[in-house]
């Protein structure tokens, strides 16, 4: 339970933080951060990935215990914050992760944990009404009795936000909010930011995505290895400047010179290929090229990419793939020729998130090896180190893939991949700036 002590209503501070700290074993994840969050202010949190910022946001919505410091909402210090505690006070937390349960509906998804009831009972009308009016705030028009598994990955985002905003927060922390949103969405999201900050409504907002932050912003606090390295209006700094507040360097620096050679071979190359909504495509993807598929959500990039890999039916003139003449009859036969698919939604389609990070990086060599041929656990730690450091992957390789931030399983996501020519969906979602350079430096010398 959370204890208080008298209040002071004067304050503009909604959101006070002093000296919180938190340790695992050897590893300080926050080391006295201070942040001030004020009513009606939307305040960016930056930092890499393993800056500490998921740990901070853990600590505000009681999920983990402070080793240390103070937290004080709206004047009234904690004694110590909880999941119950956090919300009673009205923090609501839209974590990079989303929260929900595929086999329940919309509606009960937005109510879950803090059902209305009538006479001991849970009241569906009332749910309906208030779930169906925090809907609309987010512009979500489908049926509130639909299941949350048929609903798009950026729909389902928009869920967890309504969901926040269905316990009517003083506090909303919103952590990689458009990650999964498409253009209409987030213009819809920032809207809605602007309206709850006029009512007063404090809000953290952590992404990587620096124009968005500009453009909702007023201040900024950087976290750097668990330190808070900057505290600032955002009044008078562009885009670059906050890059050199994350990082330490000048971003011309961060970007790498390098091409791919004109006389390259195509690693890729189909005719009149067609596949779910895609028909009758030509594309050539030569080795060391990074080649970008734009265009709206949901406009048939996943169905090109998933017919390449074989795991959905497709149909083409010609393809030449790899060297081998026509396309993979299927997922084992595409990863044999050296393809590789990294999906948009890791938790469910690119991690086993109960296992260990050795484990997930180690999944394609195991695919491969003999059914009765013996492992070398050495040589597989060893491989797994390897592949770790090529992103960044830092710290113990035998914790669950689920103890890690959301950029950092991405990391885990591709690093396992890296020998292979890659197929990616919205690769760099909860991607740092530096681990990009790093991931196009990869592609550019791998794929």
């Amino acid at each position: 339970m959370g204890g208080t002590v008298s209040a002071n209503q004067d304050d503009a501070n909604l959101l006070e933080v002093r000296g919180l700290t938190k340790t695992f074993g050897t590893l300080t994840a926050c080391d006295h951060v201070d942040l001030t969050v004020a009513k009606g202010e939307i305040h960016a949190l930056l930092g890499e990935n393993g800056a500490g910022k998921s740990t901070l946001i853990n600590l505000l919505s009681g999920a983990l215990r402070p080793d240390g410091g103070a937290i004080e909402v709206d004047g009234r210090p904690v004694s110590r914050m909880t999941p119950a505690y956090a919300q009673q006070a009205g923090i609501a937390v839209v974590q990079q992760e989303l929260s929900l349960t595929a086999s329940l509906s919309i509606a009960e998804n937005i109510g879950l944990g803090a059902y209305p009831r009538r006479f001991g009972l849970l009241d569906y009308p009332e749910l309906a009404v208030r779930a169906r009016a925090a809907c609309d705030l987010v512009g979500l028009h489908e049926p509130l009795s639909m299941p949350v598994g048929n609903l798009s990955l950026g729909r389902r985002q928009m869920v967890e936000i309504a969901k926040a905003l269905y316990r009517r927060p003083r506090v909303l922390i919103l952590d990689e909010p458009t990650s999964s949103l498409s253009a209409t969405e987030t213009k819809v999201l920032t809207d809605l930011l602007e309206r709850l900050r006029g009512e007063g409504i404090a809000i953290l907002y952590i992404s990587h995505r620096l124009n968005e932050v500009m453009a909702l912003c007023q201040h900024v606090t950087v976290l750097k290895d668990g330190t808070c390295t900057a505290d600032r209006s955002l009044e008078g700094t562009d885009a670059n400047g906050l890059v050199r507040l994350m990082v330490g360097r000048d971003p011309g620096d961060l970007f790498p010179q390098w091409q791919a050679s004109a006389s390259a071979a195509n690693a890729i190359s189909v005719r009149n290929f067609s596949a779910g909504l895609m028909r009758d495509v030509d594309l050539d993807v030569r080795t060391g090229e990074v080649l970008g598929i734009g265009g709206l959500v949901g406009q048939g990039q996943e169905d090109l990419l998933l017919g390449l890999y074989g795991a959905i039916p497709a149909r083409t003139a010609s393809a030449i793939v790899n060297g081998a003449s026509g396309l993979p009859s299927g997922v084992p036969k595409a990863n044999a020729l050296g393809l590789a698919y990294v999906p948009a939604d890791r938790k469910r389609e690119g991690l086993h998130l109960i296992h260990s990070i050795i484990t997930n990086l180690m999944l394609p060599a195991f695919a491969r090896l003999p059914a009765l041929k013996r492992r070398s656990r050495r040589a597989e730690r060893e491989t797994a180190r390897g592949l770790a450091a090529q992103l960044g992957i830092k710290g113990d390789l035998d914790r669950p893939a689920q103890a890690l931030s959301g950029g950092n399983q991405q990391k885990v996501a591709l690093a396992k991949w890296m020998p292979h020519h890659l197929l990616l969906v919205t690769t760099r979602e909860g991607l740092r700036r530096p681990v990009e350079v790093a991931l196009d430096a990869k592609l550019g010398s791998e794929t």
